[in-house]
């Protein structure tokens, strides 16, 4: 007889373990299914973002980025440092060290809240009474049984047609986080969030940089002053960024990559690079879930069809993160993982999707909350908007770091903040403020009166509050 459990979790990603997690602490008899593998064979949870995505992608942007102050920056602060070299492999050994801890963390968690744990790949094999038996193919195959189902398989990248990752030449974020050595010229096609991350961490290790985007605006997403910033900044530092271009024909060969594109000319160019990133998004994974077996419905993209609660056309089955519609972000799944196990508890878990933060890792760093400028004239919504530029801000002054802006926007009648938009340094931390602010319906005003520390960052976002209503302290 198969193992029983109150809920079973395919995935262990973000959405899957936090989501098991929630379950057990709220009593349930739990279970999670995840495949990842380490170099040594063994289980590696924590799905895309820990493994090759959010974690190690982080840890090669701070290596890189002190490298660069190293060769750039030290001299300013009356630091000499001479015959600075990066040595790629330990860089890399590092990354996977991070990695792994983070890996080990979420085992220890699953063990703390007696969470059952399957190394391998979990699909449906048929509805049983009272829930659905759960293949786990592994080292050893075997079947469970749960009561609730709750998918979390995530996301796979999105290649380009005709042009397959080996994961030699062509990237995609996996083997982008594992070049051995600093390709002498670096491609990547799409400008996202991947692709500008991975190349700003290339370029700061000596590496010329293009970077070809099909859509003729810069970040089309991003609110468009801070994309405009964010556009001169990765010029200044020699990010090549192409936009409006058609790529055509890709030659893959034993000396690198030749892309064929036209400009936004219309003129035929040749782009010959080492290595070439491919960052165009991403896929909803469904790959091996057998959901035919069991009739789970798919949407035209392949994602999962769920409704506002995460629950599919399938009575106990629930769907997260990125293999369901909305944002493919970490905290997002997280946010649906937690909600779900709590709707499953009969209690009433809710996600704010007006109030989840983007960011981009980069330098400068680039966040948001909310609705942009252009967002805004399109609905026709009337707002103020408030700026403060982190130049005259006397902490960044003292980072060395000015590049950049706060903006505030707010509703012209109610002065309810409506998004908030930032370029510059540490705006991954800053944006928190206004993400809680924005869950509390705070105006702007609000904002403006709370007291900040001297010298900070976050007085920048006060001053683009107080701007809002066209006021300044100017600190």
């Amino acid at each position: 007889m198969s193992k029983q459990f109150d809920v079973v979790v395919i995935g262990g990603g973000p959405g899957g373990y936090i989501a098991a997690i929630r379950a057990a602490q709220l009593g349930f008899n739990v279970a999670c299914i995840d495949e990842w593998k380490n170099a040594a064979g063994g289980p590696a949870p924590g799905g895309t973002c820990t493994n090759v995505g959010c974690i190690p992608s982080k840890a090669l942007l701070q290596s890189s980025e002190h490298f660069n102050h190293a060769n750039h920056h030290f001299a300013e602060h009356g630091i000499t440092a001479t015959g600075v070299s990066m040595d790629v492999a330990k860089m890399l050994a590092r990354k996977n060290t991070v990695v792994k801890q983070n890996n080990d963390g979420i085992l220890y968690l699953f063990k703390k809240n007696k969470i059952a744990f399957f190394h391998g790949r979990g699909s449906f094999v048929k509805a049983a009474e009272g829930g659905y038996e759960i293949k786990v193919a592994g080292a050893a195959e075997e079947t469970i049984t749960g009561k609730q189902i709750i998918i979390a398989t995530g996301s796979n990248a999105r290649a380009l047609p005709g042009t397959p990752f080996d994961e030699v030449n062509v990237l995609s974020n996996d083997g982008a986080l594992n070049i051995g050595e600093v390709p002498k010229k670096l491609g990547l096609i799409g400008s996202g969030v991947i692709g500008l991350e991975m190349g700003s961490v290339w370029k700061r290790l000596g590496s010329e940089v293009t970077i070809l985007e099909g859509l003729p605006t810069f970040l089309g997403a991003v609110d468009e002053g801070v994309a405009k910033e964010a556009f001169k900044a990765f010029t200044k530092q020699g990010l090549k960024i192409e936009l409006g271009v058609k790529v055509g024909e890709i030659k893959n060969g034993k000396k690198g990559v030749s892309v064929a594109y036209t400009n936004a000319k219309g003129e035929a160019q040749t782009l010959d690079v080492d290595k070439l990133i491919i960052s165009i998004g991403r896929v909803p994974n469904t790959i091996g879930l057998n959901t035919e077996a069991v009739g789970l419905a798919l949407d035209e993209r392949g994602a999962i069809v769920v409704d506002g609660d995460c629950k599919t056309n399938l009575p106990g089955v629930w769907a997260v993160g990125d293999v369901v519609r909305g944002p493919m972000l970490a905290h997002k799944a997280e946010e649906e993982g937690v909600a779900v196990a709590e709707r499953i508890a009969g209690q009433h878990g809710h996600v704010n999707f007006n109030t989840i933060p983007w960011v981009i890792y980069t330098s400068p760093e680039i966040a948001w909350v909310g609705r942009t400028e252009q967002q805004l004239k399109a609905d026709g919504v009337a707002y103020k908007a408030g700026q403060f530029p982190f130049l005259a801000n006397g902490r960044a002054r003292a980072l060395g770091d000015t590049t950049g802006f706060v903006k505030f926007l707010a509703d012209a009648t109610t002065d309810e903040i409506l998004g908030v938009h930032i370029v510059g340094p540490q705006a991954s931390e800053l944006i928190s403020e206004a993400v809680v602010a924005m869950e509390f319906k705070a105006s702007a005003e609000d904002i403006a009166r709370i007291c900040h520390a001297h010298p900070s960052l976050s007085e920048a976002t006060k001053e683009a509050a107080l701007a809002v209503d066209k006021r300044t302290l100017n600190f």
